[in-house]
């Protein structure tokens, strides 16, 4: 099996995990905390370009596992989130990470946002070393080591 093969396998088993999780955190703290982790993710690289913000708004809108949430709820805070990151990179990471690590009392849902970010990390088939260190960052904050996801 091809190595892309192997992370569509993966990711696609996460996705249906990740849902069953995201089902049980139906509240404001994860929506925002998951959206805070979009918006790393997107701008991993520093930016975010007009392309990656359209596919994040239609994977919020199309994700089964976010599926919980409105996605217009979740599309404001994923704006939010990412309009702080493009004025000030830095700042906005701060912020997000900050927004992330709310969740450090609660294990399985840091778990969860963690999982969404791994998912939309690999969902164009390329889940870059910027994209894992957004991911390893907000591991960090909720104190939950990035090894227990490969990282």
């Amino acid at each position: 099996m091809a190595l892309w093969d192997q992370l569509k396998s993966r990711l696609q088993g996460l996705t249906a995990d990740t849902k069953v999780q995201v089902g049980k955190y139906q509240n404001k703290d994860f929506a925002k905390a998951s959206m805070a982790m979009c918006a790393l993710i997107a701008a991993a690289d520093g930016t975010i370009s007009a392309e990656e913000r359209s596919r994040m708004v239609g994977f919020i809108a199309s994700n089964d596992a976010l599926s919980v949430f409105q996605p217009s709820e979740l599309q404001q805070h994923f704006e939010f989130y990412a309009s702080k990151l493009e004025k000030d990179f830095e700042f906005g990471k701060l912020e997000s990470i900050a927004t992330i690590g709310k969740l450090k009392s609660k294990p399985d849902a840091a778990r969860a946002v963690i999982n969404v970010g791994i998912i939309i990390g690999g969902a164009d088939g390329n889940f870059d070393e910027n994209e894992k260190r957004a991911v390893r960052d907000a591991c960090n904050a909720v104190n939950i080591p990035p090894a227990d996801f490969d990282l």
